[in-house]
C-alpha cells in the first residue's frame, strides 16, 4: 500500500521519523519542501528523485528539524516520483519511499524582438555562450555546506513584475527557450538589492545575460541577477540582504532595460517567487 503526504503540512508517520511536505503535489518549474524532525540514533543523509540526490540539511534556525530541498525541473512531465529517503538508524544504514506528485504548470507564452544577433548566432558568439554556460552550471552543481540563510528572503526591487517565470519565449519569431526567471520593470540605473545573505560567486559581462551577478547562498541555493548595466560588488565578496548589489541595465539578450531575478536550487532553475514563498513561511517561518 502507498503512502501518501497530504497538504499544508500534515505530518505522516513513516518508518523511526516523521516526514512533513508542503504540498504532495508540485508543478513542473517549483520545489519541493520536506521537513524532518530530529530524532534519536537517526542521522539523515539525503533524498533521491530519479537517480538525483539532494542533501538533508540541519535547519539553520532551528536545531530541532531538518530539510531538503527537490527542484523540479520545468521539463518534468505530469507523474508520481518516488522519493528515496536515505539515513542511518543505530549506525545502520536505511532508506524508505515516499511519493511526490508531479503536476503540469499552464505556463504562457509571449514575443519579444530583440537584437537579430542575440537569436541566430555567428560561430564566435555560439562559442562564448556555450562556455559561459558551462561556467555557469559548475558554479550551480556545487552545494555548499554553510547556510548563509538567516531570516526571509526579499525580492531585489519594489517594482511591476513585466514577465513571470516559465513563460516560452518568441524571439523574432522563432521559439528559443522559456523563461528562467521573473523580470522587474527597472528603468536604466535603477539600484536593486540581493535577496538573501551570501557570497558572490560571479561578477561577469555574459552574451545571453549581460552585466551577471550570482549569489550563493549555500545549501545549493543561488540567486542570479542578469542584464546589469553596473556593478557594485566583488568575487568572493559577503553580502547581506537587501545591500546593493549594482544597477539595472540593458545588456545581453533584452528587448529594453529591467531586472532579471533567478533562482537555482540543486542546479535546476526555479520560480523565484514560488521559492520565496514557499521558503519563508514553512522553513524560515516570517523571520523577517
Amino acid at each position: 500500500m502507498r503512502l501518501f503526504l497530504f497538504f499544508l503540512f500534515s505530518t505522516c508517520t513513516i518508518f523511526a521519523f516523521d516526514v512533513e511536505m508542503a504540498s504532495s503535489t508540485v508543478s513542473n518549474g517549483k520545489t519541493a519542501l520536506l521537513e524532518f524532525k530530529k530524532e534519536k540514533n537517526i542521522s539523515y543523509e539525503n533524498v533521491e528523485v530519479d537517480k538525483k540526490r539532494y542533501k538533508i540539511f540541519k535547519n539553520p534556525l532551528n536545531d530541532e528539524k531538518f530539510y531538503a530541498l527537490i527542484p523540479v525541473s520545468y521539463e518534468e512531465k505530469p507523474s508520481e516520483k518516488k522519493v528515496e529517503v536515505f539515513y542511518t538508524e543505530a549506525g545502520r544504514e536505511k532508506n524508505k519511499t515516499i511519493f511526490l506528485n508531479i503536476k503540469d504548470e499552464k505556463y504562457e507564452k509571449e514575443t519579444l524582438s530583440v537584437d537579430g544577433s542575440k537569436v541566430t548566432l555567428s560561430e564566435e558568439d555560439q562559442k562564448r555562450a556555450s562556455k559561459e554556460y558551462a561556467e555557469a552550471m559548475e558554479i550551480y552543481k556545487k552545494t555548499t555546506e554553510q547556510s548563509y540563510i538567516l531570516s526571509d528572503f526579499i525580492v531585489p526591487m519594489d517594482s511591476k513584475i513585466t514577465s513571470d517565470f516559465g513563460k516560452a519565449r518568441v524571439y523574432n519569431n522563432t521559439l528559443k527557450s522559456y523563461h528562467g526567471g521573473t523580470d522587474f520593470r527597472a528603468p536604466l540605473g535603477t539600484p536593486f538589492l540581493a535577496s538573501n545573505d551570501g557570497k558572490v560567486v560571479l561578477v561577469q559581462d555574459r552574451f545571453y545575460s549581460g552585466g551577471s551577478v550570482i549569489i550563493d547562498h549555500g545549501h545549493g541555493v543561488y540567486s542570479c541577477y542578469f542584464h546589469m548595466s553596473r556593478f557594485d560588488v566583488k568575487e568572493g565578496e559577503d553580502v547581506k540582504r537587501g545591500d546593493v548589489i549594482g544597477l539595472s541595465g540593458d545588456t545581453g539578450r533584452v528587448s529594453g532595460p529591467h531586472l532579471h531575478f533567478g533562482l537555482r536550487v540543486g542546479g535546476e532553475q526555479v520560480d523565484p517567487l514560488h521559492f520565496i514563498e514557499l521558503i519563508n513561511k514553512n522553513l524560515l517561518k516570517g523571520t523577517s
